[in-house]
């Protein structure tokens, strides 16, 4: 179970990375369930490191950090993607 949850956990924070990036995303959803998926556990060890990682009640900070981490996955890795796209067609 804990891999169907990683993959809803991370199409939703790759979602929500999309709608706040502003612009147009051109990466596919796969690619953004993965750099979401990336994100929420470069989240997890940065709550960990900050020590946040369980707190009583809501992790808010822990999910602030996941946000934070796929929105900058998302960002770059359709930039990534664009580039790689754009030597292809050009070759």
């Amino acid at each position: 179970m804990g891999w169907l949850w990683a993959i809803i956990v991370g199409f939703v924070l790759g979602l929500l990375a999309k709608a706040i990036l502003p612009g147009k995303q051109h990466s596919p959803l796969w690619l953004t369930t993965i750099f979401g998926i990336i994100g929420g556990i470069a989240g997890n060890a940065l709550a960990r490191g900050f020590g946040i990682e369980e707190t009583s009640g809501i992790d808010w900070g822990r999910h602030a950090l996941q946000l934070g981490a796929a929105i900058v996955l998302v960002g770059l890795g359709d930039m990534l993607y664009m580039s790689m796209r754009g030597r292809k067609q050009r070759a």
